[in-house]
C-alpha cells in the first residue's frame, strides 16, 4: 500500500479505503449542478412568470422575486435537516434521493400549467438543493484537515462555474423555448443520479454517526450551534458578513450596470460570467498555491481586506470599463472563503461535520433572503439621479462595510485564540 499523500480531493469510503476519482467527480458535479440550476432560471424565469401570469415583465418582477425568495427560504429550513440526516444515515443516503427530487422539480417547472405549479417546483428545488450541506460534509469526511482549504477551494470553484455556465445556457436555450432550460436541468440531475448510483461510496464511517435531532436540525437551533464557543462565534459572524456581502452583489449587479453604465442584457451577462470565472480561478487554483506559503488565518485576513477594497472601488467606479477592470481585484478577495471553511471544520468534532455544513448553509440561505432586500432597497433610495444624497454605489459600500465587520470579528477571535502550529500548510 502506498504512503503517498492524497490529492486535494482524494477520497476514502466509510471503511477507510481509497475511493475512485469518479467519486470526487460526482461530488464536484453535484455542487456544480446546484449552482447551475439557480443560474439557469435567471434569464428565462421572469419571462416564464410573465407568460403564466398573463402580465408583462414589469408586473411579473414581484412574483419572480417571491419565486427566488421561496427557493432561499426552503434552503434555510432544510439545509440543517439534510445535514443532520446525513450525520445519522450517511451522505450517500441523502445525496442520491436529493438528485432525484431535483430532477422532478425541474420537470414540474418545465411543464407547469400555471404560476402556482411553478412555485411548487421552486419549493421542491430549494429543498433538494439543500443537499449542498451533505456534499460539503462528504468533502470534510474524505480530506485530511491540512488539505481541507484546498478541497473547499475546488468545491467553491465547481459551484462558481455553475453560476458562470448557468445563465449562459439558460439564455441560449431560452431563445428556443422558455421551458427548455428546465427540461435540460432535469436531464442533467437525472444523469448525475445514475452516475452517483454507480460510483458513490458512503464516506461517513459508522463510528462517526450520531442520532438525528430535530432540535439541532431546525434553522434557528442549527445557527445557534454556531455560537456555542468563542471560536465558532467569531468565525460564524465573519462567514455571515461574507455571505451577506456576496448576496448584495448578486442582487444589484444587473440593476447597477444598467443604471450606471447603460449596459445591455448581453453586457450584464458577460460581466457576471467574468466575475464567476475569476472567482473559480481564485478558489480552485490560487488558493492551492497560496496555502503552501501562508496559514489559513493569514489568507482570511488578506482576503477580507482585499474584498473590502474591491467593493469600495466598485462603488466608486463611474465607467463601465472600470468595473470590468476591478473584477480581478474583487475576485482575489475570494481566498478568504475556503480558508474560513477549513478553520470552521477544525472547530468541531468529526461527528459534527454534517451539522456544521447544514448550519453554514442555513446562514447562507438567510443572507440570500436579506441581501437582495438590502441591496435593492439601497439602490431604490440612493440610486435615482434626483435622490438626496445621490450615491449610486451605496450597495457596494454596504458590502464593503460588511467585509470590514467580518474582518474585525475574525481578528478579535484570532487574538483571543493563538494559532496552533502543529498542522502546517499543505505541500504538493
Amino acid at each position: 500500500m502506498s504512503d503517498a499523500p492524497a490529492g486535494p480531493l482524494a477520497t476514502v469510503d466509510s471503511k477507510g479505503r481509497a475511493a475512485s476519482g469518479a467519486t470526487t467527480s460526482f461530488i464536484l458535479l453535484t455542487l456544480f449542478l446546484d449552482a447551475l440550476g439557480i443560474g439557469l432560471i435567471i434569464p428565462v424565469g421572469p419571462r416564464l412568470v410573465a407568460e403564466l401570469s398573463g402580465g408583462g415583465l414589469a408586473s411579473a418582477s414581484h412574483r419572480f422575486g417571491v419565486l427566488m425568495a421561496l427557493y432561499s427560504a426552503m434552503q434555510l429550513g432544510f439545509s440543517p435537516v439534510l445535514g443532520g440526516l446525513s450525520d445519522r444515515f450517511g451522505r450517500r443516503t441523502v445525496l442520491l434521493p436529493s438528485l432525484l427530487g431535483a430532477a422532478a422539480s425541474y420537470l414540474l417547472s418545465a411543464f407547469a400549467p400555471s404560476l402556482s405549479w411553478l412555485y411548487v417546483g421552486r419549493v421542491i428545488a430549494g429543498i433538494t438543493g439543500a443537499s449542498f450541506s451533505a456534499a460539503t460534509a462528504s468533502i470534510a469526511d474524505t480530506t485530511p484537515p491540512d488539505r481541507r482549504a484546498q478541497s473547499f477551494g475546488m468545491a467553491g470553484a465547481a459551484f462558481g462555474l455553475g453560476f458562470v455556465v448557468g445563465p449562459v445556457i439558460g439564455g441560449a436555450l431560452g431563445g428556443v423555448s422558455l421551458r427548455l432550460p428546465y427540461a435540460v436541468a432535469a436531464a442533467l440531475n437525472l444523469g448525475n443520479f445514475l452516475f452517483g448510483l454507480a460510483v458513490l461510496p458512503e464516506t461517513l464511517r459508522p463510528a462517526s454517526r450520531r442520532p438525528f435531532s430535530l432540535r439541532r436540525s431546525n434553522p434557528l437551533g442549527s445557527m445557534a450551534a454556531l455560537v456555542r464557543t468563542p471560536t465558532l462565534r467569531g468565525l460564524a459572524g465573519t462567514v455571515a458578513c461574507g455571505f451577506m456581502a456576496q448576496s448584495i452583489l448578486q442582487s444589484v449587479w444587473a440593476l447597477s450596470g444598467g443604471a450606471r453604465y447603460g449596459w445591455s442584457t448581453k453586457q450584464v451577462g458577460l460581466s457576471l460570467g467574468l466575475v464567476g470565472l475569476s472567482m473559480a480561478v481564485v478558489q480552485g487554483g490560487l488558493v492551492r498555491v497560496l496555502m503552501r506559503r501562508f496559514t489559513e488565518r493569514q489568507l482570511v485576513t488578506a482576503g477580507l481586506s482585499i474584498g473590502a477594497l474591491g467593493f469600495v472601488a466598485l462603488g466608486l467606479a463611474d465607467r463601465g470599463w472600470l468595473a470590468y477592470a476591478l473584477i480581478g481585484l474583487f475576485a482575489l478577495g475570494g481566498i478568504a472563503g475556503p480558508s474560513m471553511q477549513a478553520l470552521l471544520t477544525r472547530a468541531v468534532g468529526e461527528d459534527e461535520q454534517g451539522e456544521l455544513q447544514g448550519s453554514l448553509a442555513s446562514v447562507q440561505s438567510l443572507m440570500s433572503i436579506l441581501g437582495p432586500l438590502v441591496g435593492t432597497g439601497l439602490i431604490a433610495r440612493f440610486g435615482p439621479h434626483d435622490a438626496s444624497p445621490h450615491v449610486p454605489g451605496a450597495p457596494f459600500f454596504a458590502a464593503a462595510a460588511l467585509n470590514v465587520l467580518g474582518l474585525a470579528l475574525a481578528l478579535r477571535m484570532f487574538a483571543a485564540s493563538p494559532e496552533r502550529r502543529a498542522i502546517k500548510p499543505a505541500t504538493p
